[in-house]
């Protein structure tokens, strides 16, 4: 049975060419990459192959990058290694109010612990008042970090300002770049970025996997114990298989990326414009000149989300609310919360994230079917 698959926010489907470089790690060179035998040593040469390439399109030197489980790990580790490294020199955190939970929580977490964090609010956009974060710092103020596009509505903040700001109080900074690598170019000096995270399944690798950038200069905790992994950082017996498929991915990604961003682009145009003309009174959330070309987040006046969802899904098409559920209640999201979304709009949000594996064909097809379930 064919699907129509537009949730690739959530995660992406594994390239073909990326699952063929990481098959023979997992039964061929699948030496434990400590080992001091040739079989650990190739395993090894592997990691840091991987670890170069992540380096390379970051900017950074691989002496900066470390391979987590994913980007919940980079960002739980940023935050709070990053907090508790520096506690000695104040206790003040400044994020915004649209962050992923891994940020969000991880936030709550230390302000149990005694640290006080400022969460920055956003306009209509879901775009940060670079005025607000500058006025938000204090002596005491220790790290920022603010993502680098929404996951939900797909909205890039001003990051090369942020940088600026940060680099001119002497703080680090860190984003949260999961949605954004692999759909944007990111070079950490010319951003001002001290710390970033992503996560492979986003730019059709591997889950399980991801990575974390922190700079040389900026002091942080290790974030698991047990071993001598990730240069003392990371415990554990690596996941090489992964970290190859990450490695591979991330390169494949960015050689491809203005023909992959002209493309998803193109098709994401496409579905707004012809959605909108069927439905004039529906609501585009996000900003559309600063966003992440294949998202597309839509709300529609008094449908039943839920309902809607089921719909999409019986017709084998797969999309996203712009709402968080759990236990078969629905709330309405942290992020369409802030950007102050009408009450008849509230609950009525779609999610639309294209891929590279999506057609015009299926597209259409999206389109079709919203119009039918929607008027009937």
């Amino acid at each position: 049975m064919k699907f129509y698959y537009f949730d690739n926010a959530a995660t992406t489907r594994l390239d073909n060419d990326v699952l063929k470089e990481m098959l023979p790690y997992s039964n061929v060179i699948y030496g434990n990459a400590s080992s001091s035998y040739k079989l650990g040593k190739n395993s090894k040469h592997a990691i840091e192959h991987s670890r170069q390439k992540v380096a390379n399109i970051l900017g950074a030197k691989p002496s900066e990058i470390y391979f987590t489980s994913g980007g919940t790990e980079s960002d739980n580790t940023a935050l709070k290694g990053i907090a508790h490294a520096n506690r000695i020199r104040g206790n003040h955190i400044i994020t915004s109010s649209i962050e992923h939970p891994a940020i969000l929580e991880s936030a709550k977490e230390l302000e149990k612990e005694g640290f006080r964090i400022t969460y920055l609010p956003v306009n209509n956009l879901g775009v940060i008042n670079l005025e607000q974060l500058e006025n938000a710092i204090t002596s005491s103020t220790i790290l920022i970090s603010i993502m680098f596009a929404n996951n939900e509505i797909g909205t890039i903040q001003p990051i090369k300002e942020i940088g600026r700001i940060a680099k001119k109080y002497d703080i680090p900074f860190h984003t949260d770049a999961v949605q954004a690598i692999g759909n944007l170019r990111i070079n950490v000096d010319e951003f001002g970025i001290d710390a970033l995270s992503m996560s492979a399944h986003k730019f059709y690798g591997p889950k399980g996997i991801g990575a974390l950038y922190v700079r040389k200069t900026v002091d942080f905790d290790r974030f698991m114990s047990g071993g001598h992994q990730e240069r003392n950082m990371r415990a554990g017996t690596e996941n090489i298989a992964g970290i190859v498929g990450l490695g591979t991915a991330i390169d494949l990604a960015y050689k491809n990326i203005d023909a992959h961003n002209k493309k998803i682009k193109y098709l994401r145009d496409y579905f707004l414009t012809n959605i909108t003309r069927e439905f004039p009174d529906l609501k585009i959330n996000g900003n559309m000149e600063y966003r992440l070309p294949g998202n597309a987040n839509i709300s529609f006046r008094n449908v039943q989300g839920s309902k809607l969802l089921k719909a999409l899904d019986d017709a084998s098409i797969c999309v996203s609310a712009g709402s968080a559920c759990s236990a078969g209640l629905t709330k309405l999201s942290h992020v369409l919360e802030a950007i102050g979304m009408p009450e008849e709009y509230s609950h009525n949000s779609l999610r639309v994230t294209i891929g590279k594996n999506n057609t015009k064909e299926e597209v259409d097809f999206l389109i079709y079917s919203l119009r039918r379930i929607l008027k009937s």
